[in-house]
């Protein structure tokens, strides 16, 4: 597992209004970081480092970080789910997953961990089997040809609904 190189942080990023430093109970942020967009990543080291929350961003891939001793990037090897099985295998009920895969939430849901969007959208038992619903009927219709694209460019509007959802959730810990 290599070092992480440090990553500047960009002050345009959105910050969580979370300003209290009361305890929040253990818990660990994990971050599902091959497809997480950097912007996303800059928000939850923003957190971390306010809240002092332990990170784990989980990559088939070298990452880069700022330096902090609670922040930690776990390089797994290349294959299909390896990222997704090492966090399902490590994460606890209490900790938070960020994540936009859809199976991997499913299997946190039901191993009762948090998961949450980039978009800032959290999975629950409610709602996660209708949006893999959904995905694979998307994945089904897209193989046939009968529709293309993917998900819309991400926006400053999403940056502040994942910036809001995780400062909710955050603030129903303390």
């Amino acid at each position: 597992m290599p070092d992480c190189r440090a990553a500047s942080t960009d002050p345009q990023i959105p910050m969580t209004e979370a300003t209290s430093s009361a305890p929040i109970p253990s818990l660990t942020l994990w971050v599902d970081a091959d497809a997480c967009p950097k912007v996303i990543k800059e928000i939850v080291f923003r957190v971390s480092a306010r809240l002092q929350l332990p990170v784990v961003m989980v990559a088939n891939q070298y990452l880069a970080k700022p330096p902090s001793p609670l922040i930690r990037c776990v390089q797994v090897a290349a294959g299909f789910d390896m990222a997704d099985n090492y966090i399902v295998q490590q994460a606890t009920p209490g900790d938070l997953v960020i994540t936009q895969d859809i199976p991997l939430a499913a299997e946190l849901v039901e191993k009762n961990v948090a998961a949450l969007n980039p978009r800032g959208e959290l999975y629950t038992a409610e709602n996660v089997r209708q949006r893999l619903n959904v995905r694979d009927f998307m994945e089904t219709m897209r193989a046939s040809g009968e529709h293309g694209g993917g998900p819309a460019p991400f926006s400053q509007q999403d940056r502040m609904r994942f910036a809001n959802a995780l400062d909710k959730w955050l603030a129903q810990r303390r």
